[in-house]
């Protein structure tokens, strides 16, 4: 099981979680809890933006910019579409038993 869908599965599932609470602080996903390098966990959330998966982040690209990047504040949201998607991908299913091995919960 790759780290990303590991990471992925984290995310969505943290986000639904705390789906429409207001005290939901964006901490818990961020990309130190997720242990990646900030450049990597920016992309894969816009990457989860653009897949439909959540909603709510603001992003750019400058002309002098490979990638695009987020701007503040970050609060993302998750879809019906990543709902679906954590209920419905194998994968998925296999990071949780993944991360319950390991000893990995959510907060």
């Amino acid at each position: 099981m790759g780290k990303d869908y590991q990471t992925i599965y984290k995310i969505l599932r943290t986000l639904q979680k705390w789906r429409g609470r207001e005290n939901f602080d964006v901490a818990l996903v961020s990309a130190k809890q997720m242990k990646m390098d900030y450049p990597d966990w920016e992309q894969l959330m816009i990457e989860l933006q653009e897949g439909g998966y959540i909603k709510g982040l603001v992003y750019s690209q400058g002309l002098t910019d490979q990638f695009p990047h987020l701007a503040e504040p970050i609060t993302p949201r998750i879809t019906l579409e990543g709902i679906a998607f954590l209920e419905e991908n194998s994968r998925m299913a296999k990071a949780a038993e993944a991360l319950k091995t390991i000893g990995e919960f959510i907060p």
